[in-house]
Order: C-alpha cells, then sequence, then structure tokens
C-alpha cells in the first residue's frame, strides 16, 4: 500500500483548516486557495489551531494546483454548493490522488467524478469550529470524521484505512467503514431536520429541539420529520447507522468547556443570517426525492424544503 506523505486541502473553510492544522503537523500539507491573499498569509504565517487542540502547521499553498505538485490525498470539505468550483480547480492535476469528499447531504461524488477519475472516498463529520482568520481556525466539536469507499467508485477500504489512521495519527477521531451509506444517511436525516428548522426560526440547536413536553414543543417537529425520513431510508434498503433522533438528544444535552448550554449554530442558519444561499437542495432537497423515488410521501420534508426556497428568496427583497 501506498503511504500518504503529501495531501492538499482545497478551500479551506472552518472544516478544512481544522484539517490544514492537524494533518499539517505529521504530512506535507499543501492548500489549494481561491483567493490569492489566502494562499499567502498561510505561506507566511502557517495555520494556528486553537480549543480542543492547541496546534501550528506549515503550509505549502496557492491558488494553482500546478504550483503545488502532485499529493496523494486530495481533500474537499466544502460545503455542498462549492463542490462543483473545488473539483474544477483540481481538473487536470493530481493524477495520483484519491479524493475525500467531506460534505453534507448526497450526490457530491458523482459532481467529482465528471472532473477526474480519481479514486474517491465518501466522507462526513460531525466536528466543528470557528474559522477566525485565513490562518486562525477553533476547534469546538471534536467528534468523529466518518469514511468509506465510494459505492460508484474505485477506492478500497485498505486505502481508507490508511486514511483513517492518518487522521488519528494528527490527533483527529476518525473511523472507516467499508459501507458508509448507512452513516451517511443517519446524518443526513439529523441535518434535514435540525438545519431546516433551524434556519427558519433562527434557533441554534438547543435543548428545545428535544423537548416533546406540550403541544407547542419543538421537539414534536423535530421527531415527526426524522421519522418521516427514516421510513424514506427504509423504503430506499438503507439500514441506518445511528437513529437521528437518539443524535439529536445526545447532541443538546452535551455542555460546552465552559460549562454552558449546549447551543451549536448549524451551518444553514449561519447562511441565512448572512443571507446566502443554503445547502436545503443537498440536504433536505435529498430525502424529498429519495421519497419520490420510493413513491412514498414527505409531506415534512417538502414543507420544510419550500420554506427555505422561500426564505432565500426574500433576501433580494430587503
Amino acid at each position: 500500500m501506498n503511504n500518504i506523505d503529501r495531501v492538499c486541502v482545497v478551500a479551506a473553510g472552518a472544516i478544512g483548516s481544522l484539517l490544514v492544522g492537524h494533518l499539517g503537523t505529521v504530512v506535507d500539507m499543501a492548500v489549494l486557495a481561491r483567493r490569492k491573499e489566502h494562499a499567502k498569509a498561510l505561506n507566511d504565517e502557517g495555520l494556528r489551531v486553537s480549543g480542543k487542540s492547541e496546534l501550528h502547521a506549515n503550509v505549502r499553498a496557492s491558488t494553482d494546483a500546478a504550483e503545488l505538485g502532485d499529493v496523494d490525498l486530495v481533500i474537499i470539505a466544502s460545503k455542498a454548493l462549492a463542490v462543483e468550483a473545488c473539483a474544477r480547480m483540481i481538473q487536470g492535476h493530481f493524477p495520483g490522488a484519491h479524493v475525500l469528499m467531506i460534505q453534507n447531504g448526497l450526490g457530491c461524488e458523482e459532481m467529482v467524478s465528471r472532473f477526474g477519475d480519481w479514486p474517491i472516498i465518501s466522507g462526513v463529520t460531525f466536528m466543528s469550529g470557528t474559522r477566525h482568520a485565513d490562518t486562525h481556525v477553533e476547534y469546538e466539536l471534536d467528534t468523529a470524521t466518518w469514511m468509506g469507499p465510494w459505492a460508484e467508485g474505485s477506492a478500497t477500504f485498505e486505502y481508507v484505512k490508511q486514511v483513517e489512521e492518518l487522521f488519528i495519527r494528527s490527533g483527529l477521531k476518525a473511523e472507516a467503514y467499508e459501507d458508509l451509506l448507512p452513516h451517511q444517511w443517519s446524518k443526513l436525516i439529523f441535518n434535514s431536520a435540525v438545519n431546516s428548522i433551524s434556519a427558519l426560526t433562527d434557533l441554534p440547536h438547543v435543548k428545545a429541539f428535544s423537548v416533546q413536553d406540550n403541544l407547542e414543543d419543538l421537539g414534536h417537529l423535530v421527531y415527526a420529520m426524522m421519522d418521516e425520513a427514516k421510513r424514506i431510508a427504509e423504503a430506499r434498503g438503507v439500514t441506518l447507522a445511528d437513529d437521528p433522533w437518539v443524535m439529536n438528544v445526545r447532541a443538546v444535552n452535551q455542555g460546552t468547556t465552559s460549562g454552558e448550554d449546549y447551543a451549536h449554530i448549524p451551518s444553514m442558519l449561519d447562511d441565512v443570517r448572512n443571507k446566502r444561499l443554503t445547502e436545503i437542495d443537498w440536504i433536505t432537497g435529498s430525502i424529498v426525492r429519495e421519497a419520490q423515488k420510493a413513491g412514498i410521501p414527505a409531506p415534512y420534508h417538502e414543507t420544510l424544503y419550500r420554506l427555505v426556497k422561500a426564505h432565500e428568496s426574500s433576501y433580494d427583497r430587503g
């Protein structure tokens, strides 16, 4: 098996920066940036991680893939909306590399495969961070990244195990699976409910998402959405790795390092607060499409999907 000695992260947002900072302490780390000022800052200062980890990594960065040379592993950890742009940046480059995809939702691997014949590894993660600057990211939630060979690609489980070992050696948590689909669906269902409801209510992911004591409690809606999606997964032949409702309850009942109540800001809430397009088409929209394929109704998901799309259309109205 080939060793993984050279890694390139494309774009390097919050999750990407966490990967750069950690992996950069154990391998030769490159960043393919979208902005020249981002690349210059990383070349000059490296990348600092604070919070759950305290470390610093030296980085080679450029906006031109040709300047970075060949690498063993390319990681695209952008939001689903940016995957196509990232794939265009690496098109025609890194012929000997595997590509690890870490996104919410379904379908990003197929998109990247149209730009090159790299062996593709699917990934999902629950870790989170706040990117304070081009050269500084705060590590907040230190949970595992799940990974496995894309079912329609040529990556082997043996290689995925090497990537898992690399993550662990760098101080990150990782779990490799021969079949990632049960894990992708578990997080997809979790995100579909939590992200879309958060985006519409302006509520961070807090304990209210798990409360079902009274008629008005939000937990009823969260549970109903997740239950609907579990039936859709079953109809599509997917056995979930974890119960999304249990994942939800477990998350909101954990405290932060300071002892305060858990109040994570989901990505789609951050998007609507900043009047950006969300990943709704890749998350809740994915479940709507899977329900249509199975020929079963999805009224909760269709409603939340349309409401978020309508909210996005309101941006232009001021």
